[in-house]
Parts: structure tokens; sequence; C-alpha cells
């Protein structure tokens, strides 16, 4: 039972990381490449995305928490401790400004697919800046997983 917050943060770091790379590497290229119709593939992309937001916040608070019991007043110093911040920044951001823009745009152009209306040109530079966040997020997610492994293995 005293390593049950070590099991939880290790399950927390799995879930948030391998969601970040399943979701967004594996599962929304497969439905853009399966999906013929591209407004519902961007509608159940977007859900996707949303609810990964959700575990994101949920598991990054929760590791970050667990790392400062961990390490004590050192997490200032600590790169899980920052690699953590700048991901939930990241999450942060997406999730309480980006996707809303992004589907408010999409509301407004209804009863057109977004890319074909007046907000194509604003819709494409949120979707790039999103993909790049969304990249940093996934490399430093990478990254954290790696220094997880190296500190547990020794």
């Amino acid at each position: 039972m005293k390593n049950l917050p070590n099991h939880l943060a290790s399950l927390a770091l799995t879930l948030w990381i391998g969601g970040l790379w399943v979701v967004g590497y594996l599962a929304v290229p497969t439905l853009f490449y399966s999906q013929p119709d591209r407004q519902l593939a961007g509608m159940l992309a977007g859900k996707m995305f949303e609810t990964l937001g959700y575990v994101g916040l949920l598991c990054g608070l929760y590791l970050l928490f667990h790392r400062w019991m961990e390490v004590g007043k050192q997490v200032s110093r600590d790169v899980s401790a920052w690699l953590l911040i700048v991901m939930l920044l990241i999450t942060l951001v997406t999730q309480l400004y980006i996707q809303p823009l992004m589907a408010d745009m999409k509301f407004q152009a209804l009863p057109l697919d977004v890319m074909q209306s007046a907000f194509a040109g604003q819709f494409k530079m949120w979707h790039g800046i999103s993909s790049i966040l969304y990249l940093i997020e996934s490399l430093l997610g990478a990254w954290l997983v790696i220094r997880s492994f190296n500190v547990s293995s020794k």
C-alpha cells in the first residue's frame, strides 16, 4: 500500500503520454485516412483531443504533486517537474484558448465546412499552432518517460 502513490504516478504517466502519442499520431491520422467525411473526422478528432486534454490536466496535476512530494523543496530545480509544468501549460492553453477558438470558427462557418468558409485562413493558422504545441508536448512527454525509466532503473 505504501507504493500506491508511485504506482498511480506510473499509471498517470502512461495514460497521459501514451494517450498523446496514440491519439495524435495513430488514431487521428487513421480517422482522417479512413473517414471520407472530413467534417465528421475533424469533429471526432476534436472530441478525442478535448477528452485527452482533460485526462492530461488530471494526470499532470497528480504527477506534479507526486514529484513535489518526492523531492520536496528541490522541486524548483527538478527537470521532471519543469517538464510537467511546461506540458501542463501547453495543455491549458490548448484546452482553454485554442480548441474553443477553433470550435467557434467551425460553428460560425456552418452550414459550410470551416475550410470552405471565410475562416479557413484563421483556422489553418490556429490548427498549425496547435499542431506545433502538440508536437512539443509529445516530445516533452517522451523525454519525461525516458527520464522516469532511467531514474527508476538506478
